[in-house]
């Protein structure tokens, strides 16, 4: 049951988990992790936080890479968010990806580590060439539903509002949240594990956009072929040689530390 009283936050996952989107590799990636753990050091100013989260990992490799420098951290705090990378590949089985998410869930809180995870937006409502993948989020999202409620695992329903469509919540490759949508994660993230002050307000719309008048079907088709172009190409390059965003990397913050701020 959330109390709101955590001193020890371990994020494992993959690139959302990471920060890709909310920074760079230059400046340094904030994402909804350490969002959520300036969340949680505001009513816990002892947290030490700990991530690790390596980009382009599928659901098994988190578990196999982090699971268990997750338990050796003795965390009373995790989240475990992945399956989105699983769902695009070519093969996907939904039964065995949350088959990896539900033993980290039933590891973790066997050790006394209160879990929480997300569910996924319909990529095809805000990617339109990416709507075979429609159901595959939505078979992911229902047993991920379903094991976290065999566990007791917290569940940010993040697929569900209206506002997770507003193309202001995303990065220009349409795949990673923006800084805004790293934000409503985390706000998300906090209602859901029960935080003093944390409501439903990560819901709500933002201000009506200045958008183009006159938008044409030609101007829209033109925007796809560009973003396909751009992002895309280049990720179904990298899986047909066998490659990952992840290659060579390792966790931003494998150990525990209070979460500092410039």
């Amino acid at each position: 049951m959330a109390t709101g009283e955590y001193l020890r936050y371990v994020a494992l996952g993959d690139s959302q988990t990471e920060g890709l989107g909310d920074g760079d590799d230059t400046v340094g990636l904030r994402g909804f992790a350490d969002r959520f753990a300036e969340h949680l050091t505001a009513a816990n100013p002892g947290l030490q936080y700990a991530n690790l989260a390596v980009r382009g990992r599928l659901a098994g490799q988190v578990r196999a890479e982090q699971l268990g420098p997750a338990l050796a951290l003795r965390p009373d705090l995790a989240t475990v968010v992945a399956g989105v990378n699983d769902a695009l590949r070519p093969r996907f089985d939904a039964a065995e990806v949350v088959g990896h998410l539900e033993t980290m869930f039933a590891e973790l809180t066997a050790a006394g580590v209160h879990v929480a995870t997300v569910t996924f937006p319909d990529l095809s409502r805000i990617v339109p060439l990416a709507r075979p993948v429609g159901p595959r989020v939505h078979e992911l999202n229902t047993r991920i539903r379903a094991a976290a409620a065999r566990h007791g695992v917290s569940v940010a329903e993040t697929a569900r509002p209206a506002i997770v469509t507003d193309p202001r919540l995303w990065t220009e490759d349409r795949l990673h949240a923006s800084p805004l949508g790293h934000e409503r994660i985390a706000a998300a993230l906090a209602q859901a594990v029960g935080l003093p002050g944390s409501d439903d307000s990560w819901t709500l719309p933002l201000p009506p956009a200045d958008t183009p008048a006159g938008r044409s079907a030609v101007t829209a088709v033109t925007a796809e072929l560009r973003w396909a172009a751009a992002f895309l190409g280049p990720w179904l390059s990298r899986r047909l040689r066998g490659r990952s965003s992840g290659d060579g990397r390792t966790a931003k913050r494998p150990h525990l530390a209070p979460l500092v701020r410039a």
